[in-house]
């Protein structure tokens, strides 16, 4: 290459680098995105997702009585998939039964003391009474024979008869006393059997009572309904593997379909915007074209901690107006809560409000120009934010900051108002 011609080469490619700079300036200015403020009604909604609930269902429980028999934690062996149809005696769930077998056979073992314990409290009251019966017999012969003796001894000398006397007033004493002792041991003897009996009677009740819960572990449906597993305090779902417990013995639900809820839960920013009798539009993840209407029915007043969620939550309850046979419990809905509502007010999106030192400014689009304008703020929602002064109807606003105005003075609404005739 010819050197003399380097200079203007260097030149043409200085002069090719400005040119395109300047071309793609342009290019980014006209990538600015304004908005134009609008009048219309402004509405403040709290956005959440939550899940359809039945407002009314009934429990398909477990066996009643476990507490008594001291089962406390009893495993879910198998059960019917959710959704299910069932008709009123159908199988739903199956329990274990190892503790409950283990019990049963603790209980039979205790029943075969009791009856052998019965047996022998049997026998030792039949040969004690026959043991009584036949010393009874005893007194009595003897008793007729001294009075025959002393029958007999007539002639005999006064001193042999009043010896015979006093025998048979002796036998006679001895006998009376028997009796008596006769009478309180058939007593002792008949309490007795009556507390062996009563011992093997409750191990016969207990073992028939066992038996009896034990068939309560096969859980049939209540009535016909589509069966929904139940939640657990941590919101998991019962399923096979889970336990049950006296306190919470419900193993799954038979919701009414024809009144449902949305359950969702609200952080504890958004909260206290939400209150009883506010209109909500839901919509379903599992049916996008269709909208439902709503109203809160409920809102917790103590917070918890879900999982998943670093804060704490509120739930909320809302009502749905609309009935369908294919809206199912446990639908992941769509919340937009209506919290307030302000008519014909106007409005910026939030993105075009810009703040420095306390001071709230938009980039108001004036031609060919931009004025770094202070505006006064009202209430905002997620997406828009209400102008109370600064700008009017039909103000073009930029989205972006336009960086040929980023250096200027903010106009002050002060100077506006003071510049006005």
């Amino acid at each position: 290459m010819n050197k003399k011609y380097l200079p203007f080469i260097i030149v043409a490619v200085i002069a090719l680098i400005v040119l395109a700079w300047s071309f793609s300036g342009d290019s980014e200015e006209e990538k600015e995105i304004t908005a134009t403020a609008f009048v219309d009604d402004f509405q403040d909604l709290v956005v959440s997702s939550g899940e359809l609930i039945a407002k009314n269902s009934e429990d398909i429980l477990g066996p009643n009585g476990l507490q008594r028999y001291g089962l406390y934690n009893v495993q879910i062996s198998e059960i019917i998939p959710e959704g299910s149809y069932v008709e009123e005696g159908d199988f739903v769930c199956s329990l274990d039964k190892s503790d409950i077998n283990t019990k049963i056979n603790d209980v039979m073992v205790e029943l075969e003391k009791a009856e052998s314990q019965y047996t022998q409290t049997k026998l030792d009251t039949s040969l004690t009474l026959r043991e009584k019966r036949n010393e009874l017999a005893n007194l009595a012969f003897q008793i007729k024979q001294k009075g025959i003796e002393l029958e007999q001894s007539a002639y005999e000398p006064p001193a042999t008869i009043q010896r015979l006397k006093l025998d048979l007033e002796k036998l006679e004493q001895d006998l009376e006393q028997a009796k008596e002792n006769y009478s309180i041991k058939k007593r002792q003897s008949t309490a007795k059997m009556v507390e062996a009996g009563a011992e093997l009677q409750q191990k016969k009740n207990r073992l028939e009572k066992l038996q009896e819960l034990m068939g309560q572990f096969t859980i049939k449906a209540p009535k016909t309904g589509m069966v929904i597993y139940k939640r657990e305090w941590d919101g998991d779902k019962r399923k096979t593997g889970s336990t049950i417990s006296p306190w919470d013995p419900a193993v799954a639900t038979l919701p009414d379909l024809s009144e449902m809820l949305s359950k969702t839960y609200i952080n504890e920013v958004d909260i206290r915007k939400v209150k009883t009798g506010q209109k909500v539009v839901l919509g379903l993840d599992a049916f996008p074209d269709i909208q439902l209407s709503g109203t809160v029915t409920k809102v917790a007043n103590v917070g918890e901690t879900r999982k998943g969620a670093d804060t704490k939550v509120f739930e909320v309850e809302i009502s749905v107006n609309e009935s369908d046979s294919t809206y199912r419990p446990g639908m992941t809905t769509s919340n937009q809560i209506l919290t307030n509502e302000i008519p014909k007010v106007l409005q910026i999106p939030l993105e075009a409000v810009y703040a420095s030192d306390n001071v709230s400014f938009v980039y108001l689009k004036n031609g060919v120009s931009v004025t770094k304008k202070e505006v006064r703020l009202g209430v905002a929602n997620d997406e828009f934010v209400i102008i109370e002064e600064g700008i009017q109807e039909g103000d073009e606003v930029y989205l972006s900051e336009p960086a040929s105005a980023r250096t200027q003075e903010i106009q002050t609404l002060t100077a506006s108002a003071s510049a006005r005739p």
